[in-house]
């Protein structure tokens, strides 16, 4: 597999091992002494074994939750400042690249993270005055090594929290698709279906983008042509370059916007814990259903990408098919916890793209039908 470069506008290196281009990479941008970002999971895997071993003066950082925190990103800048670094490596898979992002902002932004929130145009507060950053996603999921966002969980609000600047945006991306061979089905599954949301939901989302349009919708099929190949094959590398692929399309689409089911999903992350791919996974055949009456020719389009059918039941197939188990209860969400998660769904600024509107009744009736 030959390793290409392509840029929108990220410029991203891609192919089987273009993770080996990470020292030289460090060099173009000057960097010495270089902060790697990842979580305590990838520590144990060969996959950091073999990312350390290109960069082992380069201090370590992995205090990163799996929905990371303010808090996590505090400590890193401060761990960063007392090694002296003077560049960011961020190696995983959503959460440490995300804190990876906040971390390389705080280095040289005084305000509280908090205020620079997307749906207070906090972006309008980021300047370009950054630490060199290199991605490397090991998971097809998120896509955030190509993204301009980072999400937080704010100790104030205890709500996932939405920076958005195109200057956090990394230097390079580094996307290696060998380092996702040893993934194990639930993670693959799980992340997975974080790429065919961001996916589904970008494409039919409000607002005039084209071109993200176009990259959503080869990025929806590719990822259900993909997600059950690796899925029956963990080592099928074609397979699994083609999800790192869809992950990417998926995270350069939503710049157009998301919807009802990451405004869904955020809470379920923030109050039970559940993985965000799975928790976007389980709502969003319900969302589709609800926003039916407001993009029944985008969701035919959809539909005709996976082969025709409704469009809902080949969502729940796909679901199956990545082992995501079909209802919130599985995953120990009660009925009790419904107006909670609800009041702090219609807080999540995600909703405002939907292509229905959504009022707080809306999601949780959502929650409801997904329980």
């Amino acid at each position: 597999m030959d390793i290409s470069t392509f840029s929108f506008p990220t410029t991203i290196r891609f192919g089987a091992g273009a993770s080996s281009q990470l020292p030289a990479e460090l060099a173009r941008f000057g960097v010495s002494k270089p902060f790697l970002v990842t979580d305590g999971g990838l520590l144990r895997t060969s996959v950091f074994g073999r990312i350390q071993a290109l960069i082992p003066h380069a201090t370590v950082f992995s205090a990163v939750d799996p929905n990371p925190t303010e808090r996590n990103v505090l400590d890193g800048v401060e761990a960063y400042r007392a090694a002296g670094c003077d560049g960011i490596v961020g190696l995983g898979g959503g959460s440490p690249l995300d804190a990876a992002k906040a971390i390389r902002l705080k280095i040289t932004h005084a305000l509280p993270l908090e205020d620079y929130d997307d749906n207070i145009d906090g972006g309008s507060r980021i300047h370009a005055d950054l630490p060199p950053f290199v991605a490397l996603a090991t998971t097809s999921g998120t896509g955030s090594e190509v993204g301009r966002s980072a999400v937080i969980t704010i100790a104030r609000t205890n709500r996932k929290t939405v920076i958005f600047s195109p200057h956090l945006i990394a230097g390079v991306v580094l996307n290696d698709p060998e380092l996702t061979l040893d993934l194990p089905p639930s993670v693959t599954g799980g992340t997975g279906m974080d790429a065919f949301t961001h996916n589904v939901e970008a494409y039919i989302s409000k607002g005039f983008h084209p071109i993200c349009d176009a990259i959503a919708l080869g990025g929806a099929r590719l990822c259900w042509d993909n997600l059950p190949a690796v899925m029956r094959n963990p080592r099928d590398l074609e397979a699994r370059a083609n999800m790192m692929i869809s992950s990417m399309m998926g995270a350069i689409a939503f710049q157009k916007g998301l919807g009802a089911a990451h405004s869904l999903a955020h809470p379920l992350s923030t109050e039970f814990g559940m993985h965000h791919g799975t928790a976007n996974a389980v709502v969003l055949p319900y969302v589709l259903a609800f926003n039916r009456p407001a993009a029944e020719k985008r969701l035919a389009e959809l539909a005709g990408q996976f082969g025709g059918g409704d469009v809902v039941e080949r969502v729940h197939e796909l679901n199956r098919i990545s082992l995501v188990k079909p209802r919130l209860r599985d995953y120990g969400i009660s009925e009790s916890a419904l107006p909670k998660l609800a009041a702090k769904a219609i807080e999540d600024g995600c909703h405002q793209l939907n292509p229905r509107p959504c009022t707080e009744a809306d999601l949780l009736a959502l929650y409801r039908e997904a329980l």
